[in-house]
């Protein structure tokens, strides 16, 4: 196979040269001999169509492409006249047709005020604090959110047919009931909607505004995204335009708004005790039972109960902790609902139609973890005083994606747990030279979860009914009103009836009629 390839790239060589020699052989002797002046310029007479056909191949070389051995003829005098002017017209002729224009492409300047020129925009700003919701969903009482929708007519006496805006909560399905379905995949539940304009108004030039304002209620869930679910609150304006009676393509503005929610963490830490059965390892821990998504926060523990004496041999045998691992777990749990094509048909049966309404979801990640094989105080001093202390700081690994605790009506519920897990191996010592340890072999793993709530921080802001002015009924009584009415008449000055601020009475009521007050 190799030689014949190598004959190949010869056989094309040598027929291209001879090729070339025999158009110089034909043109030397057809054409007369040319005359050498000293100054390096070829005399006798010239073809012009050679020289024709040579000024636009060499014009056209930049704009267009020719063959790899046309720029060879173009360099050297002896090859240029080997070709013939019929070839440089047809090369020249081939490269004018292979020329490429794009008259319908704008590019820079031209193609981004096409895309600009709309008669109007949209555009909004929230003008209430950051939504949170403080408080359980039972005891909550939602949150407050207010805003200006801002139409800006870029054209005057535009009508607008329409002006609507709708708040509504996205929850999107990443597990749906049946997979490439729209329908399962997302539900839409609208909140609220506003009619901003109730009839066509024709509008001047400029910007005009639109208020808006709804409550969420405290059982709505906060705007989480898992590996399963998803929920957002989207806020959708659209304005319908119109011009010479005809409408127009509508212009749409869509925001996301972010829903957070606050629980109140207790003041005193959270006391467990756990037993280890059949051993008599008790564990006590002390934690913060609601944590932040930033920030770090300390479990203090302490195991009684891991050293036991065996007097029959007088022994001591105790548990020696050796490694100590803490884990961050959330769980999302979620049901899948099926829209009205993929839903089965349901039975009289009331539990069986409640199961196949949807198909449960449940995913677990470990949104931090620490592995520890030091740092706790151990004393193995007599059997009744042994036990090992340990003050444990675990927080949410950096640049992990979370979501805080929530739970909403139609099923979808995340929690988190804090999972400590401690490798205990058994020793024994006689108890006349606690130093001679022996190793028995055996070992325990004690695990020991915590429910631990993870939450946004309330910072300084507090909810939206305790920051309202009080209402008519809690207005506290007025005061006294006066038991009978004072007549004053020219005796009688009202510099007698009230004294002066500075205690003193300008003049006398008795000489003059008038008393010049302070």
């Amino acid at each position: 196979m190799p030689h014949r390839v190598v004959d190949f790239f010869r056989s094309s060589t040598q027929s291209l040269e001879n090729q070339v020699s025999n158009f110089s052989k034909k043109s030397n002797a057809g054409a007369p001999r040319r005359r050498h002046s000293p100054n390096g310029i070829a005399s006798g007479p010239r073809n012009p169509e050679r020289a024709s056909s040579v000024l636009i191949s060499e014009n056209d070389f930049d704009h267009a492409t020719a063959p790899p051995y046309e720029l060879h003829t173009k360099m050297g005098d002896s090859q240029a006249s080997s070709v013939s002017s019929d070839s440089r017209k047809d090369a020249g002729h081939h490269q004018h047709h292979h020329r490429i224009s794009f008259p319908s492409l704008h590019l820079g300047r031209l193609g981004k005020e096409a895309h600009t020129s709309s008669p109007a925009t949209l555009d909004w700003m929230l003008e209430s604090p950051p939504i949170v919701m403080y408080g359980d969903p039972e005891t909550s009482s939602g949150a407050l959110v207010s805003g200006q929708l801002f139409l800006n007519i870029n054209e005057d006496g535009l009508e607008i047919e329409s002006l609507n805006a709708t708040l509504s909560v996205h929850v999107t399905q990443k597990k749906p009931f049946a997979n490439h379905c729209a329908e399962c995949t997302n539900q839409h539940t609208e909140l609220k909607r506003w009619e901003l304009l109730p009839q066509p108004l024709s509008m001047v030039q400029g910007g005009h505004s639109f208020p808006f304002s709804v409550l969420l209620g405290g059982h709505l869930p906060s705007s989480v995204d898992t590996p399963l679910v998803s929920i957002s609150y989207e806020f959708k304006a659209e304005a319908v335009p119109r011009s010479k009676g005809s409408a127009l393509a509508p212009i749409k503005l869509e925001k996301v708004l972010s829903v957070k929610r606050s629980l109140p963490a207790p003041e005193i830490p959270h006391h467990s005790v756990r037993v280890f059965p059949p051993t008599n390892i008790k564990a006590s821990a002390h934690y913060p039972q609601v944590i932040h998504p930033i920030g770090s926060y300390t479990l203090a523990l302490r195991l009684d109960g891991i050293a036991k004496f065996n007097p029959r041999v007088n022994t001591v045998e105790y548990w020696r902790l050796k490694k100590l691992t803490w884990k961050l777990e959330e769980t999302t749990k979620t049901i899948a609902p099926a829209c009205g094509r993929h839903s089965p048909k349901l039975s009289d049966d009331a539990e069986e139609q409640q199961s196949k309404k949807g198909v449960v979801r449940s995913d677990t990640r470990i949104i931090g973890e620490k592995t520890l094989f030091s740092g706790w105080k151990s004393n193995y001093t007599s059997p009744t005083d042994s036990l090992v202390e340990l003050e444990l700081d675990y927080s949410l690994a950096k640049g992990v994606k979370y979501a805080c605790d929530t739970k909403s009506r139609d099923g979808t519920e995340v929690t988190h747990q804090l999972m400590v897990e401690m490798v205990v191996s058994q020793e024994w010592a006689p108890v006349n030279k606690p130093s001679l340890v022996t190793h028995t072999g055996i070992g325990r793993i004690l695990r020991m979860h915590f429910g631990t709530i993870l939450t946004e921080r309330a910072g300084i802001g507090i909810s939206w009914d305790n920051e309202a002015p009080p209402i008519y009924q809690d207005v506290p009584p007025s005061p006294p009103a006066y038991s009978q009415e004072t007549s004053f008449s020219a005796d009688n000055s009202i510099a007698e009836v009230i004294e002066p601020l500075d205690g003193g009475v300008r003049g006398s009521a008795q000489s003059g009629g008038s008393t010049d007050l302070p």
